[in-house]
């Protein structure tokens, strides 16, 4: 197997973890609190990246003092908000559909963009977020139920795994802010030990050793802490390596599907004809962003 080949299969395995964290969220959430369950996925992550700095000699930067509440910002948002969200959520809401919801970052993200940045809206980006809208709409709204509890239930899960999305775009746009740009392997190091911190005195209010502990819930935050938080790393940042930003970006889609495909399959989730629609269309808006990022690069390097 060829470099490029490589790059293309351990960032497709990244991004499968990632889809998987869907799937192990509904475990967590059957079993541990969410700012518990939070922290402890830091807790176990943060020594073994900080492992692995030392392996590659490298230390954390020295930032300033807006840098370093930017920092916090992002471990507050994309590393607890993320985490918190998409696990209450998971009570409510079927895997598959946050699978889909979730699927819908690359497109959120350019929408937000464009309201927070001023930044161009570009037809391809237009078309993506339509698409997504589509797609989350498609999975959502149940129009032969729309006062019944049960719609009523997962509408409440849905929103809440869509917040989950939105604390990821914040996260990723309060990172373009830096002005001291932090490597990635620093950063997910400090996403975790600050992730740790922030999560740490909620969970101590959720008392857990009050409950019963629930070993499948245990395994769920080891499993969510090692293979997505840690492995996903290594994996993503290996694959990005060998392939141009815009080819692993496409890699993304298979967030969506390897969340559906893994809920049928685990969790034993009936996939309606409306979800295999919706999932059809975060895999274009996907497609779309991924193609608008590589045109873009491509003007840039003949510029």
């Amino acid at each position: 197997m060829n470099s490029r080949s490589t790059g293309y299969l351990f960032c497709a395995l990244a991004m499968i973890g990632v889809g998987s964290t869907v799937v192990v969220s509904k475990t967590i959430a059957a079993g541990l609190p969410p700012f518990c369950a939070t922290a402890l996925r830091f807790a176990i992550a943060f020594p073994l990246l900080v492992a692995i700095m030392r392996m590659r000699g490298a230390t954390f930067p020295h930032l300033n003092r807006r840098d370093t509440m930017l920092v916090i910002a992002q471990a507050g948002a994309g590393s607890v908000g993320y985490t918190v969200f998409l696990i209450s959520g998971m009570k409510l809401a079927s895997a598959t559909d946050a699978g889909v919801i979730a699927g819908t970052l690359p497109a959120v993200t350019a929408g937000v963009a464009m309201i927070a940045f001023g930044e161009r809206p570009r037809p391809a980006l237009i078309g993506a977020i339509l698409l997504a809208t589509a797609g989350v709409l498609a999975c959502t709204v149940r129009f032969d139920d729309l006062e019944g509890a049960r719609n009523s239930r997962a509408l409440a899960g849905d929103a809440l795994v869509l917040a989950a999305v939105v604390c990821e775009v914040l996260f990723i746009l309060l990172n373009r802010k830096l002005s001291t740009p932090v490597p990635a392997l620093q950063l997910s190091a400090l996403m975790s030990g600050i992730g740790f911190a922030v999560a740490l005195v909620p969970a101590l209010f959720e008392a857990p050793w009050r409950g019963q502990i629930d070993s499948a819930a245990i395994a769920g935050v080891v499993y969510y802490a090692l293979v997505p938080t840690v492995a996903g790393f290594v994996l993503w940042y290996a694959g990005a390596a060998r392939i141009s930003g815009s080819e692993a970006s496409l890699t993304t889609a298979l967030v969506p599907v390897s969340s559906v495909a893994l809920a049928a399959w685990l969790l034993h989730e009936p996939v309606s004809a409306a979800q295999l629609g919706g999932v059809a269309c975060v895999l274009g808006a996907v497609l779309l962003a991924s193609m608008d990022g590589f045109v873009r690069g491509r003007r840039r390097a003949s510029a």
